[in-house]
């Protein structure tokens, strides 16, 4: 059963909240209205089928007007840099929004040590987050998600100009999730008529090594291109010169369990849609002008 809700989409202009205004203005069951920093900008790029509303998540007291007759929250949370604000965040929408849609990641546990201080990782904020979230909400669901494939967009400035992707563990396997089924899952939850209370791990339908997954977009691309492996000090000094050192190395790190230890598959999609999760495969295709730059 299905019931018609107003919606409010955050990070609406971005992959994953992009996909989730997309599949809720194509059903026509919702009212959408997105929450954005630059509400000018987000309204020429969304259209006029959506209601844009300025506001910020780090400044919870300034929503009262974006949060006015909304059933519905997608969430997408500032990770690490507004950790500071989650608190009175959470408790502003928990009063206002029968139901919050999370955009977490997989790892989280299903049972948070409370709302305990969040660490300064991306994976402590998600918990942290969570756990408030699940302490004041009346309905709320978690898209755990596994590896965005979207992040292997990181490679495209090389693909364009070479064959040769010069990066880190080409054995790590993944089980990497189109953008377009956590925004199908996303509307499906919002708007649903049943309650929700928890979490959801959410995955592509097969493993890949980083090998294979450039191989797929070489086929999208119809072109042979081959994995140059760098070791994890070349990694972090040409790859991410910018980032703090603890986080490039954690990245990689993380990358070289997944070579024994791939990220698990799971069925979570499918249950959910009823049809099989969007291989990594129809995602390189979908995403071939940007390894291009023909748009």
């Amino acid at each position: 059963m299905r019931v018609r809700r107003t919606v409010l989409v955050t990070g609406g202009t971005g992959r994953v909240g992009g996909q989730v205004v997309a599949r809720l203005v194509g059903a026509g069951d919702a009212r959408v209205r997105v929450l954005s920093r630059d509400p000018a900008r987000a309204s020429v790029v969304l259209g006029p089928q959506v209601e844009v509303v300025g506001g910020d998540l780090a400044v919870p007291d300034g929503l009262s007007a974006a949060l006015d007759g909304v059933d519905a929250l997608f969430l997408v949370f500032p990770s690490v840099t507004a950790d500071r604000a989650a608190g009175r965040l959470v408790t502003t929408l928990a009063e206002r929004v029968g139901r919050i849609v999370y955009l977490s990641a997989h790892g989280v546990p299903d049972d948070p040590d409370g709302a305990a201080e969040p660490d300064g990782t991306i994976m402590g904020s998600h918990a942290h987050v969570e756990a408030l979230i699940a302490g004041s909400a009346a309905e709320y669901a978690f898209l755990r998600s596994s590896g965005f494939a979207a992040n292997t967009l990181a490679w495209a400035p090389q693909i364009r100009q070479s064959d040769v992707l010069r990066w880190f563990v080409p054995q790590a396997s993944r089980a990497l999730v189109h953008e377009a089924d956590l925004g199908a899952v996303a509307a499906r939850l919002l708007t649903d008529g049943r309650p929700h209370r928890g979490g959801y791990h959410l995955t592509g339908p097969e493993q890949l090594t980083q090998v294979e997954q450039l191989a797929a977009i070489g086929a999208a691309l119809g072109r042979t291109l081959r994995f140059e492996e760098m070791d994890s000090a070349q990694a972090a000094a040409e790859l991410f010169p910018s980032m703090p050192a603890g986080v490039a190395a954690g990245i990689i790190a993380g990358h070289a369990a997944m070579v024994a230890q791939p990220e698990p598959v799971t069925d979570t999609v499918r249950h959910l849609l009823g049809r099989p999760a969007l291989t990594y495969a129809q995602w390189a295709r979908d995403h071939a002008e940007d390894f291009t730059g023909r748009q």
